[in-house]
């Protein structure tokens, strides 16, 4: 049975509203803005980083951390309380609320390397979107992005995002073998929601034995194993 959806994507192409309206379909908690939330809120009780230690970190580090916290909005709201905060330490946090929230069941997560931290639960489905350049570039603008703004974004984001997985996982992201479906939003919203769903659902009837096995004993579901072969 699933239970979990993750969902990653490259920036641009949509995959929070995907996430979104595949979430209201299932009638399933949405982690997304709430997970960055969750996050800031324990790296502000349980990490305490003081400002010099931000100030010898290299550059990329703020880049690495703005493209791996994004959130609903393409921009999380609380990337400057965690400006401060270390690397590592935001890491360790984050495995531990998508961890808690997939355990709760019942829940879309969108991104923060979710697909990476959950590749071993049986009950997830991973899907990973993605959208030809033009389209990303379109849709940021539509908003409220500069063209230079968006695609400066739609080309660098996605790098980052890459560099970041690349540090904490040791693999070349998106690492396609982690994730069951992998689609170009470019087909439409309703429509890529449509192919996650239907993904999960054979999963599920894959998954789930059928009447004659379940009504079967066990004796009677070994095989012949003294039946000469024909």
């Amino acid at each position: 049975m699933i239970r979990v959806l993750t969902v990653e994507r490259e920036y641009g192409s949509g995959g929070a509203q995907i996430a979104k309206r595949a979430a209201e379909r299932l009638g399933w908690k949405l982690w997304d803005q709430s997970l960055t939330n969750e996050i800031a809120r324990l790296m502000k009780c349980d990490c305490r980083v003081v400002e010099e230690r931000a100030e010898k970190r290299d550059p990329l580090f703020h880049r690495l951390m703005m493209a791996f916290m994004r959130g609903s909005h393409e921009g999380s709201l609380n990337a400057p309380r965690l400006r401060m905060a270390d690397a590592d330490c935001i890491r360790e946090v984050t495995e531990r609320v998508v961890k808690r929230a997939a355990e709760a069941g019942e829940c879309v997560i969108v991104g923060r390397g979710s697909a990476y931290y959950l590749e071993n639960r049986t009950d997830a489905f991973h899907v990973f979107i993605y959208a030809g350049l033009e389209d990303k570039i379109r849709r940021l603008r539509a908003e409220g992005k500069t063209d230079e703004e968006a695609r400066r974004l739609a080309e660098t984001v996605d790098r980052d995002r890459a560099a970041f997985i690349k540090r904490y996982f040791g693999v070349e992201w998106p690492d396609r073998h982690r994730f069951n479906l992998m689609i170009n939003s470019k087909i439409g919203v309703d429509a890529v929601v449509d192919a996650i769903l239907g993904g999960i659902a054979l999963v599920e009837r894959r998954t789930k034995p059928s009447p004659a096995v379940q009504a079967a004993g066990p004796m009677d579901r070994l095989p012949n194993l003294t039946s000469p072969s024909r």
